[in-house]
């Protein structure tokens, strides 16, 4: 049977994040992807210039839509945007009994802030205890729970409610790019080389639809993290090929399949 994986998340113009990065991702690891659209943006690889939120009904509409028919085997949430919404999802899904990816989208690349800062106490209350893996970058979980430091964020990631921590290292220092895999078996840690590339954009959604991908075929969740950064690696390796737009271009998600 294919694997089948829904995102959950807003859509981006330029084609780089958000739904179309997933789909590109679920599609270029042999994973059927399905979409719930929760945003129009207006964006290209510089500027994020309009958002159109989906109304909650509508979103709540497309879930029910996907999990009556389709047989999902992972569901990866990326951008939500208001309180509302998110405790929509998380109503909309809550029947679902696979695994979660919960990437919390709070800033585009370009720096525009996606997620408001009234609709985070509702992402802690109502999406945080349904994820099985909570995926932040360091700025992300600073906004979750303060700056007190990558050494000790993890474990206060964890008392809000997902089963494991994804602590992405991509904002860190250093020539050695480390994600470190946190939960209840301990802490596992992926190293990659820093690739010197301007094109990260959807690096994030990117990564985290990979994991649910790897999920949706059955992969335990080590090896779906695994395999999911090696495959993102190659992928920024390769992102400099792919010539797209002035900005932050994006990476090559089909890096294995084109010629």
């Amino acid at each position: 049977m294919t694997a089948k994986a829904l995102t959950i998340a807003g859509s981006d113009s330029g084609g780089g994040a958000g739904i179309q990065a997933d789909l590109k991702t679920f599609s270029a690891l042999g994973v059927y992807g399905a979409s719930v659209i929760t945003a129009v943006t207006a964006q290209n690889t510089q500027a994020v210039t309009a958002i159109h939120p989906i109304p909650d009904d509508v979103v709540t509409a497309q879930i029910k839509a996907v999990l009556d028919d389709i047989q999902i085997g992972a569901i990866k949430i990326g951008m939500l945007g208001t309180p509302s919404l998110i405790k929509a999802v998380a109503e909309a899904i809550g029947d679902f009994d696979g695994p979660v990816v919960l990437d919390p989208v709070m800033v585009a690349k370009s720096g525009d802030v996606l997620l408001a800062d009234s609709a985070i106490a509702a992402l802690k209350t109502h999406l945080l205890p349904r994820a099985s893996l909570l995926t932040p970058n360091l700025p992300e979980a600073a906004k979750l729970v303060g700056d007190a430091g990558r050494a000790d964020q993890p474990q206060a990631l964890l008392k809000l409610g997902p089963r494991a921590v994804l602590m992405k290292g991509g904002h860190a220092a250093g020539d050695v790019c480390i994600d470190d895999l946190v939960g209840d078996t301990g802490t596992q840690s992926f190293a990659a080389p820093r690739v010197a590339t301007g094109n990260t954009h959807g690096t994030g959604c990117s990564f985290s639809s990979a994991i649910a991908a790897f999920l949706a075929k059955g992969h335990a969740l080590p090896d779906a993290v695994s395999q999911a950064h090696d495959w993102l690696h190659k992928a920024i390796l390769a992102a400099d090929d792919l010539q797209v737009g002035r900005g932050h271009g994006p990476v090559h998600h089909f890096h294995a399949l084109w010629t």
